[in-house]
């Protein structure tokens, strides 16, 4: 049982930390000359490297806000569990820490498919997507997972 605690704790800081990388790094679209995220737009020129604030559209304070909830409420989740673990009934389920889990990958994934969509319209074609706006997609999944198996799981002697 033991052994089964310290998985689903790994698996939920994994999650939770994709979240805080994805969230904080800038490099959400990139090419060789500039980077893009959710706070800032960074270009390099001549050696001469200057970030600007991103896009006041409403779109992206949606992203900005969602990717917020999502590490607010993967956090409380992480501390929901430890608090249902000593103080939960035996035999009784994680249903208030996996909602938690499970409302941090929606809000993950409700961010990262509207950043999808209204990328078209607000990056240049020139750049691609870059590798926290892939761990934003790979957190949704272990998010839910987590999730799932705190609904499922029940504490034991």
């Amino acid at each position: 049982m033991l052994l089964l605690l310290l998985g689903i704790v790994v698996l939920h800081v994994a999650a939770l930390v994709l979240l805080l990388v994805s969230t904080i790094v800038s490099a959400w679209a990139v090419n060789p000359n500039s980077s893009s995220d959710l706070w800032t737009n960074c270009t390099s020129i001549n050696n001469d490297y200057r970030c600007d604030p991103a896009d006041t559209g409403v779109w992206i304070q949606a992203v900005q806000a969602l990717m917020i909830l999502s590490i607010i409420f993967s956090f409380l989740s992480l501390f929901l569990f430890f608090c249902q673990l000593f103080t939960l009934q035996k035999g009784g389920r994680f249903f208030l820490t996996g909602a938690f889990q499970i409302l941090a990958s929606l809000f993950v994934m409700s961010g990262a498919i509207i950043y999808t969509v209204m990328n078209v319209e607000w990056v240049p074609e020139t750049e691609s997507y870059g590798f926290s706006y892939i761990l934003a997609w790979v957190a949704f999944p272990l998010a839910f997972i987590s999730g799932l198996i705190y609904v499922i799981l029940r504490k034991r002697e």
